[in-house]
C-alpha cells in the first residue's frame, strides 16, 4: 500500500488542502467583493497593488499580521482569545464532508449533512463569546443580535433540509448529489417530480443562508452605522483576520450546501460530459457566491425587528406547511 493510500495520510493531505482552499478564498473573495461593489457603484475598486489589484489581499494579510496583538481593558482574556478559533475551526472541519466531486471528498460520511449543522452551531457560540469577552457595549449588543438571528433562521433552514432528506432518504451529501444526475431538469430546484415544493425550499434555504452567514440585508451583527464593527470592534490584527476568514469560510459552506442540495452538486447540467465534476461544482459555487455579494450591494440593511419577523412570522410557517405537504405527497405518490 502506497503512502497516499494510507487513510491518516489521506485525511491529513485533505485537511492541509482544505485550509489552503479556505485561506485563499477568504483572501480573494474580499477582492471579488470590493471589485463587484465598485462596479455596481460606478467605481473601480482595488487597482493599484498588482494587475487589477490582485495583490491587494496579500498586502492586506501582511498588514494584519504585522499589527500588534493586545487585550483591551476590561475583556475576559480566555474568551477573547478562544472566540476567533471557535468561528474558524468548525468552518474548516465542515469542508471535510463536502463532496467537490464523486471521489474528491475528505471523508464520505453517511451523516455528513448533520455533521455540518452540528459544527455550524459552534460558530454561533464563538460569535457570542467574542462579543461577551470583549467587554465592549457595542460588541455585547451585536452578540445578542447574532444569537437571536441565528436561532430564528436555523429553524426554517433545518425544516427545509428535513424536507429534502425525506425526499431522498439519506443524510449523505454524495448520495443526494448522485440522485440528481441526468441534467439540470433533475436538479432539486427544478425537479418537480421529487416534490412540487422544491423551488419554495430553495428560496427559503437561500434566504436562511444569507441570514446565517450574517450577510446583507441581514448583517445586523456588524451594522457599521449602529455598532461600529459589531462583535469584531475590539479585535486587532490577526484576531480580526481569523474572524474574517471564518466568515468567508462559512459563506462558502452555505453556498456549497445550496449547490449540493438544490443545484446538482458536481453533476453536469447537460448529462454526461467530458468536463470533470469538480469544475462544475466550483462554477456553481462561485456563481452562488457572486449572487450573495450582489445581494449585499443591492439591498439596504433591514431593521432588527423586521429581520426576526421575517423568520418567525413568514419563513417558519411556510417551511412547516411545506414539510407537511411534502410528507403528504411522498405518502400519496
Amino acid at each position: 500500500m502506497s503512502l497516499l493510500q494510507s487513510e491518516p495520510i489521506r485525511v491529513l493531505a485533505f485537511l492541509v488542502g482544505i485550509i489552503a482552499f479556505a485561506a485563499l478564498n477568504a483572501a480573494y473573495l474580499v477582492w471579488l467583493e470590493r471589485k463587484e461593489a465598485g462596479h455596481m457603484q460606478r467605481r473601480i475598486g482595488p487597482k493599484e497593488v498588482g494587475p487589477f489589484g490582485l495583490l491587494q489581499p496579500i498586502v492586506d494579510g501582511i498588514k494584519l499580521m504585522s499589527k500588534q496583538l493586545f487585550l483591551p481593558k476590561g475583556c475576559d482574556p480566555i474568551l477573547f482569545m478562544i472566540a476567533p478559533l471557535m468561528v474558524m475551526v468548525p468552518a474548516i472541519m465542515s469542508f471535510v464532508t463536502i463532496p467537490f466531486s464523486e471521489t474528491l471528498v475528505a471523508r464520505d460520511i453517511n451523516i455528513g449533512l448533520l455533521m455540518i449543522f452540528a459544527f455550524a452551531s459552534i460558530n454561533v457560540l464563538g460569535l457570542l463569546l467574542g462579543g461577551w469577552g470583549s467587554g465592549n457595549k457595542y460588541a455585547i449588543i451585536a452578540a445578542a443580535r447574532t444569537v437571536s438571528q441565528n436561532v430564528a433562521y436555523e429553524i426554517p433552514m433545518l425544516i427545509t433540509v428535513i424536507g429534502v432528506v425525506m425526499v431522498y432518504g439519506t443524510l449523505n451529501l454524495n448520495e443526494i448529489v448522485i440522485q440528481q444526475a441526468g441534467g439540470f431538469w433533475h436538479w432539486n430546484v427544478l425537479n418537480l417530480k421529487a416534490s412540487l415544493l422544491m423551488p419554495v425550499m430553495f428560496i427559503i434555504f437561500f434566504i436562511c443562508t444569507l441570514a446565517e452567514t450574517n450577510r446583507a440585508p441581514f448583517d445586523m451583527a456588524e451594522a457599521e452605522s449602529e455598532l461600529i464593527a459589531g462583535i469584531y470592534t475590539e479585535y486587532p490584527g490577526m484576531g480580526f483576520g481569523v474572524f474574517f476568514m471564518g466568515e468567508y469560510a462559512n459563506i462558502l459552506i452555505g453556498c456549497a450546501l445550496t449547490v449540493i442540495l438544490f443545484l446538482g452538486g458536481w453533476q453536469s447540467p447537460f448529462g454526461e460530459t467530458f468536463v470533470p465534476g469538480v469544475i462544475w461544482f466550483l462554477l456553481k459555487l462561485y456563481a452562488i457566491v457572486f449572487t450573495v455579494i450582489w445581494i449585499r450591494w443591492t439591498y439596504p440593511r433591514t431593521t432588527f425587528y423586521g429581520l426576526l419577523n421575517l423568520s418567525w412570522k413568514i419563513l417558519i410557517p411556510i417551511s412547516l406547511v411545506n414539510l407537511i405537504l411534502t410528507a403528504a405527497m411522498l405518502k400519496v405518490f
